[in-house]
């Protein structure tokens, strides 16, 4: 177990090696100058001499060649300095304290939604397989599967916001402030960013229960009287969970990747509208930082999914 961690921990720290570079040179083959884009939208660009543009260029180190500023950049980040932001103009630690714990409060609620209900609506659809249980689940997977995030989410402003007036539209404020507030807040993000773990999960929970209740272990079960409740809880459920948490693994980087629309369409001060705005503005040293976080997040959870396994069946052995 010990020497398999090692080999993960060595490949993700391959991983995100990789994704550093992709980052770091991708974003610069964009067209324009992060610095006259930041003066133009703060219309210092006449004001400012041509040698205060180069000193301001030389403060962010985008004078130097591209393998050195590359270098300078890792090494801030062995010393835990993630830079200071262009276009925001404050440190980029800062800003990630800010916005990172709201976009893990939406994506862990978001993630602890879909996964019970998910289980739940894929294992009621295969117990009770033929029936209207199974087929509202199944239709509704298909719909879930299918639905675009971003025109379910204006639509959900536009019913429950503007039209019914139940919902905030827009906005986050912590559970800590207004717990009230916040949930409200939350309602139709969480929805829109849960939906599509929902209906994955239902239809791979479905199938693997199926599979399951045909295993000579199950029948075996079934021969010996056992209540229906003993055998699903002891002999179905732990057993057709191996593919949920492959599909577990996948789906915490889809939650994060989704909460960028999401954050986006509801006005959410979280990592994926920052990154956004990031973008838009060029702003080197965000991106870089934003995407080089959540690929260490979805990585350590992809790590804690694959040691899962050993729980979920003791046959895997890691050797």
């Amino acid at each position: 177990m010990v020497s398999y961690i090692i080999r993960r921990l060595l490949w993700g720290f391959v991983i995100v090696t990789l994704v550093s570079l992709i980052v770091f040179f991708a974003i610069r083959l964009l067209p324009g100058d992060p610095l006259l884009i930041f003066m133009a939208q703060s219309q210092e660009m006449g004001t400012m001499s041509l040698e205060q543009i180069e000193a301001l260029r030389a403060e962010y180190g985008l004078d130097k060649p591209i393998m050195v500023q590359y270098v300078n950049w890792v090494k801030d980040l062995m010393r835990g300095d993630l830079g200071l932001s262009i276009h925001y103009r404050e440190n980029v630690g800062k800003l990630m304290l800010e916005r990172l714990p709201v976009t893990l409060h939406l994506s862990l609620v978001s993630l602890a939604i879909s996964l019970p209900l998910g289980i739940l609506a894929g294992l009621a659809a295969a117990l009770r397989r033929g029936t209207w249980i199974d087929n509202v689940v199944v239709v509704g997977s298909y719909i879930g599967i299918a639905i675009p995030v971003f025109w379910l989410g204006y639509m959900l402003i536009l019913i429950f916001g503007l039209r019914l007036g139940w919902l905030p539209i827009a906005g986050y404020t912590s559970p800590f402030e207004n717990f009230w507030l916040s949930t409200r807040q939350l309602i139709m993000p969480v929805f829109c960013n849960s939906i599509a773990g929902i209906a994955g999960m239902a239809r791979q929970m479905r199938s693997s229960v199926l599979e399951v209740a045909n295993q000579d272990y199950v029948r075996t079960a079934w021969s010996k009287g056992l209540t229906e409740k003993a055998v699903v809880l002891r002999h179905i459920l732990k057993n057709s969970m191996i593919p949920i948490v492959t599909i577990l693994g996948m789906s915490i980087g889809g939650i994060f990747g989704g909460s960028v629309i999401i954050e986006n369409i509801f006005a959410i001060p979280g990592m994926g509208r920052l990154l956004v705005n990031s973008i838009f503005a060029q702003d080197y040293v965000v991106i870089q930082a934003s995407t080089l976080i959540m690929a260490c997040i979805i990585i350590a959870s992809n790590l804690l999914v694959d040691i899962s396994y050993g729980w979920f069946d003791p046959r895997i052995r890691y050797d």
